[in-house]
């Protein structure tokens, strides 16, 4: 490991064009998806956790469903939608980093969702019983589950992005790989392997662990200052 990361530090320092474009494509694909799949899945977990209402334990079964959904079949349901056969072939968004981003979101949105509703369903009713000792409106209620839940979000927002940043299979089958275009770490390091480079695919893998191995540790570390 300390050789591939010996090469990783060194394809770094070379300026190697095509790695920073791989990179580069690979960290806007994961913040843009995990920061919309967390602007959907955190209203949603937080009002699953914290709310009672007809069809809610049909909607965290759909949540719970969702978030086990393989990223294979995710990735083919996409293609059928934007390949020249799908209703939205118009839009030209297959082998885009767009498309790539929404089969992203609709894989780790009921994650972050399922997260956020566990720890909403811990820490709602003593809010919500301060909340109507008070006489405060549901928008300040809302608002204050969202301050009792701000380590849970940003937690869960890591995850998302260490989900994102890990991603193969659904990004290789609606994105391409295609070079200096689509292609994100995940699948480089698939094809220089198979290309017998095996210098880059170590460099990425490289890089790879050691970016989810920090966002493992910043989600340990909140997670023990959510316990505290």
């Amino acid at each position: 490991m300390l050789r591939g990361e010996e090469q990783a530090a060194a394809l770094l320092l070379s300026g190697d064009r095509e790695l920073y474009c791989i990179l580069a494509v690979t960290a806007r694909m994961s913040l843009c998806s995990s920061l919309l799949a967390l602007a959907l899945g955190a209203p949603a977990g937080i009002l699953l956790g914290s709310c009672r209402f007809p069809g809610r334990r049909v909607l965290v079964a759909l949540c719970r469903a969702l978030a086990g959904m393989p990223p294979v079949v995710c990735g083919l349901l996409f293609y059928l939608l934007f390949s020249g056969v799908g209703p939205f072939r118009r839009l030209r968004l297959l082998f885009t980093v767009p498309v790539m981003v929404l089969a992203q979101v609709v894989l780790i949105t009921p994650l972050v969702a399922g997260t956020l509703e566990d720890y909403a369903a811990a820490v709602a009713p003593p809010a919500l019983e301060t909340a109507r000792g008070l006489g405060l409106p549901r928008r300040r209620v809302f608002r204050l589950l969202l301050g009792e839940c701000f380590s849970a979000i940003l937690s869960a927002w890591l995850l998302a992005f260490g989900r994102a940043i890990a991603e193969v299979g659904a990004v290789s089958m609606v994105g391409g790989a295609i070079a200096w275009k689509t292609n994100v770490m995940t699948t480089a390091i698939m094809q220089y392997t198979n290309r017998g480079d095996l210098s880059m695919g170590i460099a990425l893998g490289a890089i790879l662990m050691v970016l989810s191995l920090v966002v493992d540790l910043a989600v340990t570390l909140l997670q023990k200052g959510v316990e505290r």
